[in-house]
């Protein structure tokens, strides 16, 4: 298994004698689409700080393809590319001119860069308009285009759908899903959005009051046991607790927690007992359903 593109080892932060971030550790492979999920005020944004060098670190180590963000700023630094909070442009020059800029300060970035990260983010058409001129989605392409143009290993954004239209929040999370399979970056995207994180990333860290409460897969269908919804006839359904089957009533049926191996032999016994069905189906959890579990439960366990 290769080593992580980046990794946080016991991290905190301490400001003004409080603790704002408390402990963190986590790490992220290469191609993955890695969310950043909190309220906030949970601590995303001085995190992101601390990857990116914007921040101290109080205690514990950042490293990015193994080099430390303190001891080897420079190394690790050039791996990196980002937008933290919102791209930061010159309005009165152009979208090109702005890009020009941006490679004067980095070794190596040629004119035939620039334009295949134009075309990447879909900014060919008014490259060459002035900022000002821009719309909010088309600044933010603008800016991905500036972090891409020395190719880093690891793609980092702050709440990069915030402000956008339906239109330009799919037009992101589209360029987000081609910077890891085209170019097999990893991308960390920090949100506050539970529906728009389900689908734009691959795996998620729950930060709540500066602590990590939980990493999880958004798709993650390994649970052993999960929940099914039986439509049914419910006239007959008091006679499953004389079988001693747990079951909740739910709209238009019930809904009883099995394996999936299981659904068989209870429909079969509902059949036995004249109970009628009209639809089964898996109650798949949604990520605002674990998130809301999981937060619930770190905020008793820190009470």
């Amino acid at each position: 298994m290769s080593s992580p593109v980046l990794e946080l080892k016991k991290v905190s932060k301490v400001i003004k004698g409080k603790k704002i971030i408390d402990d963190l550790s986590f790490a992220i492979e290469e191609g993955e689409v890695f969310g950043f999920l909190g309220p906030n005020g949970a601590g995303k944004t001085t995190t992101i700080r601390m990857m990116v060098g914007l921040m101290g670190i109080t205690s514990g180590e950042i490293l990015i393809c193994g080099k430390s963000v303190e001891k080897e700023f420079e190394e690790a630094i050039r791996n990196i590319g980002g937008i933290v909070e919102n791209p930061e442009l010159y309005k009165f020059l152009t979208g090109y001119q702005n890009l020009m800029q941006y490679a004067r300060m980095v070794k190596g970035v040629s004119k035939q860069k620039i334009e295949e990260v134009v075309e990447f983010v879909g900014l060919k058409d008014r490259i060459h308009d002035k900022v000002k001129t821009y719309s909010l989605g088309m600044r933010q392409r603008l800016g991905l285009a500036q972090s891409l143009l020395h190719d880093p290993k690891v793609m980092i954004l702050d709440e990069p759908t915030n402000g956008l239209d339906p239109a330009g929040i799919r037009e992101i999370r589209d360029h987000l899903k081609k910077l890891t399979k085209e170019k097999g970056m990893s991308v960390i995207v920090s949100s506050h959005l539970l529906s728009e994180m389900e689908m734009m990333c691959d795996r998620i860290a729950i930060i709540q009051n500066g602590k990590l409460i939980d990493i999880q897969k958004v798709h993650d269908t390994q649970e052993s046991k999960q929940k099914y919804f039986f439509e049914v006839d419910i006239k007959n359904i008091a006679i499953l607790k004389s079988q001693g089957i747990s079951y909740e009533k739910v709209d238009n049926g019930i809904a009883i927690e099995m394996e999936k191996d299981e659904v068989p032999n209870m429909i079969q016994l509902l059949i036995e007992k004249g109970i009628r069905i009209f639809e089964v189906k898996p109650i798949a959890k949604s990520l605002e359903d674990r998130f809301l579990e999981v937060t619930t439960q770190g905020e008793k366990l820190h009470a």
